[in-house]
């Protein structure tokens, strides 16, 4: 097969990645010009940070089974030029409603991006390439973030925050004239159904869904934490500059993306030293949620900001070692579902990601400064998220459970 249109897949792939963090991310940079001219206090800007992750919940299902039945490129020119218009409009806020409604908006776009690219990888993609792509699938997402607040930053300095929104909505809109001209689903014809029944009994009745289910929303209530209300924790430090707190919000995510590529490459070697796809996921994950937890209670004992941020690098890069395994899991378990269960596990991760900032808000309270309790409820979600793993099969097909 021509390598040409897989090598233009994960092209695409990776560069949509660095605009949707670039997209989510940059107003957690943003939050305290907002608070200032919306005269916001902590948990309304808590529930403009959230209200994105509960949108994008709601539909990653429908988006995921859509993408199942029409195509991923039909799919993604759609909502990469829905939410980029909503992130545009994110700049017009001038009151409390209108910026929960619009950041909503936002989240029901973005919402199909990576159930639909996870479909595209299962439709190009030879099984031994999927885990590999998504760790470098992740790797972009995570530091497309990362790179946010040096570059919000900039752009606030320059055209004020509504613009910057503008310009970075138009880096979506780029995205999708290229990916029209370039991109076609596979042309792949078969005998099975054109849009076979999605086995919601089958998914509702197993154990190992459930399990997928939990341990993602564990894992996503944690990592919310980096791109919500981090910046807004940096700020406390009176003696830092704004440079000072943009670069120091990036270690979570970029050391993130290097723990989603390590661990997509290394799981191959690991796959083959255990005899055990499963196993080896299961390694990883463990390693991941167990290590993130304890970075995050280190970092309440340190005192100076730099190193509290580097112990939240170590965090981050630990958290996303149980990033390709969530995400593999999906394409083996679900096979021709493979949008459609991945949807559901980032509903659910959605489902965390959403009540990270408003726990948060809750928190820190009117005074602000209860910073040690946010990390103390992330470092506890992470543990509960490990437990899930124990006994997680994540290989075998869901398919095979209903053959009798």
């Amino acid at each position: 097969m021509d390598p040409a249109p897989r090598r233009r897949l994960l092209a695409f792939a990776a560069s949509l990645a660095v605009i949707t963090y670039v997209d989510r991310v940059c107003i957690a940079q943003a939050a305290p010009l907002i608070q200032q001219d919306l005269n916001l206090t902590k948990v309304q800007m808590g529930w403009a940070m959230s209200i994105f992750y509960w949108t994008y919940g709601i539909f990653e299902i429908p988006w995921g089974r859509l993408a199942d039945r029409i195509g991923a490129r039909k799919v993604l020119l759609r909502i990469v030029v829905a939410w980029s218009v909503f992130t545009a409009a994110t700049g017009a806020a001038r009151s409390f409603p209108f910026l929960l409604g619009v950041r909503a908006l936002f989240g029901v776009g973005e919402a199909g991006c990576f159930p639909s690219l996870t479909k595209a990888f299962s439709t190009w993609l030879e099984p031994a390439d999927r885990v590999r792509a998504q760790g470098l699938l992740w790797l972009s997402a995570r530091w497309g973030g990362a790179f946010t607040p040096i570059l919000a930053l900039a752009l606030i300095g320059a055209v004020g925050w509504r613009w910057a929104f503008a310009a970075f909505g138009l880096l979506g809109v780029v995205w999708a004239v290229a990916f029209w001209k370039l991109y076609r689903d596979k042309p792949t014809p078969s005998s099975e159904p054109a849009h076979p029944p999605v086995p919601w009994a089958l998914y509702v009745g197993s154990p190992r869904v459930w399990l997928l289910w939990a341990q993602y929303l564990f894992l996503a209530y944690g990592a919310a934490l980096y791109v919500t209300w981090i910046p807004t924790f940096l700020a406390t430090f009176g003696e830092l500059s704004p440079v000072e707190r943009a670069l120091l919000a990036a270690p979570p995510l970029f050391f993130g993306g290097l723990g989603s590529l390590f661990c997509g490459y290394f799981l191959s070697w690991l796959s083959r030293a255990t005899g055990s796809g499963s196993r080896a996921r299961r390694t990883m994950a463990l390693l991941g949620f167990g290590g993130s937890a304890a970075m995050l209670l280190v970092s309440t004992l340190l005192p100076h900001p730099a190193w509290k941020m580097a112990a939240l690098g170590v965090a981050g890069f630990a958290n996303d070692l149980a990033m390709p395994p969530s995400w593999g899991a999906c394409m083996d378990l679900g096979g021709r579902h493979a949008g459609t269960l991945s949807g559901s596990m980032n509903m659910w991760g959605s489902l965390g990601g959403g009540l990270a900032p408003v726990v948060a808000g809750y928190l820190l309270g009117d005074s602000g400064d209860r910073w040690n309790a946010v990390f103390y409820a992330a470092a506890g979600a992470y543990l509960l998220g490990l437990l899930c793993w124990f006994t997680l099969d994540s290989t075998t097909p869901l398919e095979k459970e209903a053959t009798p």
